[in-house]
């Protein structure tokens, strides 16, 4: 049995990305802190599919320890693909920022993904079909006002994750690495990056996506071989790119 890992799945784009893999048959590994909601997820995708194998696992990522944690926990399973989805952000200007909250961050947005596509690279470049998707943000490719150490980190995910995938092909390794940048979607980010308890994308936001089109867009980037799907931060549509940065080949 094959299983599709989705970090970050208590909620948002991760939510929507375990319900659409579901609709592919896929079985799957589900992690974030929130058991709770993880096991309304299971149970809403046994509704749908009672064959489907799926596993959670509550976990910390901004623990390096409960990272590793995971990770070894996942070697008794063949995992096909593995979504870094998992990330928040920090809205203040760099002075004013908590940097309590920005080190959590970095540990989240950075540190762990990069333990774990470093650890699945590791055990599955070599397996056909495998794929990781690591998730940014069009804030990876742009900055802004008041998100400047969000959008850093998700450039290094940009720019770690682009590298890796031409770093494989360079290699010959049957692995895909991939990207998805959304701009703003429908999520909980808005209230955890301002701290509030309650926001309205419909009444706040001119442009925005679903949680739900985010995962659809996510499948279109599974299904493709561009290493890029990022949303058009002017006109909102969805492209599947080649990578932006320059990466000079030894070979």
């Amino acid at each position: 049995m094959k299983y599709t890992v989705i970090t970050g799945a208590s909620s948002g784009i991760g939510y929507e990305a375990a319900l659409a893999f579901a609709t592919r048959g896929k079985n799957l590994i589900l992690v974030a802190r929130r058991e709770a909601e993880l096991n309304k997820l299971k149970e809403n995708i046994q509704d749908m599919n009672a064959d489907l194998d799926v596993v959670i696992n509550p976990t910390d990522l901004s623990d390096s320890e409960q990272v590793h944690a995971l990770y070894e926990s996942l070697k008794e399973y063949d995992i096909e693909t593995f979504v870094n989805n998992a990330g928040f952000g920090n809205s203040a200007t760099i002075a004013e920022q908590d940097v309590h909250k920005t080190e959590k961050m970095l540990r989240v947005n950075i540190e762990a993904l990069t333990t774990l596509s470093t650890l699945y690279a590791h055990d599955y470049a070599d397996q056909e079909g495998a794929q990781l998707i690591n998730v940014s943000s069009d804030l990876g490719y742009r900055l802004v006002p008041n998100a400047v150490t969000y959008a850093a980190t998700k450039f290094y995910v940009s720019a770690f994750t682009e590298g890796l995938a031409q770093e494989l092909q360079d290699n010959g390794a049957l692995m895909k690495v991939k990207i998805l940048a959304p701009s703003m979607t429908e999520t909980e980010f808005v209230k955890t990056a301002r701290e509030l308890d309650d926001f309205s994308y419909s009444d706040n936001v001119q442009k925005f996506h679903t949680a739900k089109e985010m995962a659809q867009f996510m499948l279109e980037l599974y299904d493709s071989e561009k290493v890029l799907g990022k949303v058009n931060s002017d006109t909102y549509e969805f492209e599947l790119m080649d990578p932006v940065f320059q990466y000079t080949s030894r070979k």
